[in-house]
């Protein structure tokens, strides 16, 4: 999540232009209010790209209605991000008061936002070399989006999610996969051998890491490879093989050797640095997620006194960024231990002295210190637990230690609601709900939910 290497570039002429907008007056849903905790209320639902509807989609992206990676690519943005707002008022009617509904954050360009795209390689239907010395062509190769539902492959050159560079990379490999008879893995029979291609652009680096991923060990003409997509895509900086020969739907194997490059990229999110491997998890929407941070962290409102608990922390990337702007301690706390190792990399990356991370369960983490006699005080929570939401355990345990502010993040409002009336049951009252528009033309929405402490 990031910034100089623009994810969103200029406006080309096949993108809705832009329309005038007011700052002084812009529309609100009824349901939203105004700011109860002070500053910015974020881009007004004027200020943000409309697209030209239903009659645009099919020019934005002619597999529109068949792939599966935008379903709302036929409605206006400003639209879009209204409904989403209604969605998220729905939910937290009567849990939360109307005055802690913010309004949406949205894009200024909704555009090829994507910095990480997953292309697989499929043979055409009915496509047979004739005889062993016979060559593929371009139109033997699938790459693109599977339709909806299905297993079938929607060729696609152009996609108006998918950031643009990452596009290039994989229409390149298709290219030198044709020129040079390197067959595409068929599912069904389990021959061929690339399987996908994995490309992860840094927002604001620029450097773009390729994952090539085979069905076999051996890469025939590897380096002459790298150095032939290093040329059709400039852009390129390192280039990583990860082996997978199971028949299987799961992307990626457990083998891997570097090709081409250091086998990593730098990127930067919020004034950080993070190294990003094949492997590592990173939000895929680089500049709404420095939104969204931001925005989190502005609602924990940090002086420079508490402890943040950073639960379900993953790479530990909110955690560094609260440790760098007003956190006086963070402990950072998941259970995959591959996260915390890299969470531990990017404190160390960074300078940053006050975070630590934990390999545990946040559940069986909470409720340890709960039971402990050495609770940090005064405690902020920030969690950001996966789709199913948190257990209700956790929440006892949260609520026990007294935290002056929670800030829960959540890409599955309907979980966060049902969580979030739990703790105001247990003594909490919501301050602020925020929608944030991590994925536009699609049916998510990511929300932030900051409650406070009630006086007794």
């Amino acid at each position: 999540m990031t910034r100089k290497h623009d994810n969103n570039p200029k406006r080309t002429s096949n993108r809705p232009a832009k329309p005038k907008t007011s700052r002084a007056n812009p529309p609100r849903p009824k349901r939203f209010g105004a700011d109860p905790v002070g500053g910015d209320l974020g881009r007004p639902l004027s200020q943000t790209t409309k697209d030209a509807g239903k009659g645009s989609a099919c020019a934005l992206c002619p597999a529109f209605g068949r792939c599966g990676g935008c379903s709302r690519l036929d409605v206006p943005y400003a639209d879009q991000l209204l409904a989403k707002e209604q969605q998220v008022a729905a939910l937290f009617e009567g849990i939360a008061p109307a005055g802690a509904l913010l309004p949406i954050l949205g894009m200024d360009d909704p555009f090829h936002y994507r910095n990480k795209v997953i292309s697989p390689y499929a043979p055409a239907k009915g496509a047979k070399r004739k005889g062993k010395d016979a060559k593929l062509t371009r139109a033997d190769i699938l790459t693109g989006m599977y339709e909806v539902g299905t297993h079938r492959l929607i060729p696609t050159d152009t996609c108006a999610i998918e950031n643009e560079t990452a596009k290039k990379v994989t229409l390149a490999i298709r290219d030198i996969m044709a020129r040079w008879g390197m067959e595409p893995y068929n599912e069904d029979t389990g021959a061929g051998f690339v399987r996908h291609a994995v490309v992860r652009v840094g927002h604001e680096s620029g450097e773009v890491l390729v994952t090539v991923v085979t069905n076999g060990e051996e890469f025939p003409a590897s380096k002459a490879f790298c150095r032939e997509l290093a040329r059709r895509v400039p852009e390129v900086t390192t280039i990583v093989q990860n082996v997978n020969t199971r028949q299987t739907n799961v992307i990626l194997g457990e083998k891997e050797r570097v090709l081409f490059g250091p086998g990593f990229i730098l990127d930067t999110l919020c004034g950080l640095t993070f190294r990003i491997s094949s492997q590592s998890f990173y939000q895929v929407n680089a500049t709404q997620t420095e939104v969204l941070y931001n925005e989190a962290i502005r609602l924990a409102n940090l002086t420079g006194a508490e402890t943040v608990i950073d639960a379900y922390c993953g790479t530990g990337t909110i955690g560094l960024v609260a440790a760098r702007r007003g956190a006086a301690r963070v402990i950072g706390v998941d259970s995959v231990p591959s996260a915390i190792r890299d969470a531990a990399n990017n404190a160390r990356h960074n300078g940053v002295e006050n975070a630590e991370f934990v390999t545990q369960d946040a559940t069986a983490f909470m409720k340890e210190l709960a039971a402990s006699e050495e609770r940090p005080q005064p405690l902020v929570l920030l969690m950001d637990p996966p789709r199913a939401g948190s257990t209700p355990e956790f929440l006892e345990a949260a609520t026990s230690l007294a935290p002056e502010r929670i800030v829960y993040i959540s890409c599955n409002p309907a979980t966060q609601a049902r969580d979030v009336r739990q703790l105001v049951e247990s003594g909490y009252e919501v301050r602020a709900v925020r929608p944030v528009d991590m994925f536009p033309h699609t049916d998510h929405v990511e929300s932030i939910v900051m409650l406070e402490k009630k006086n007794d």
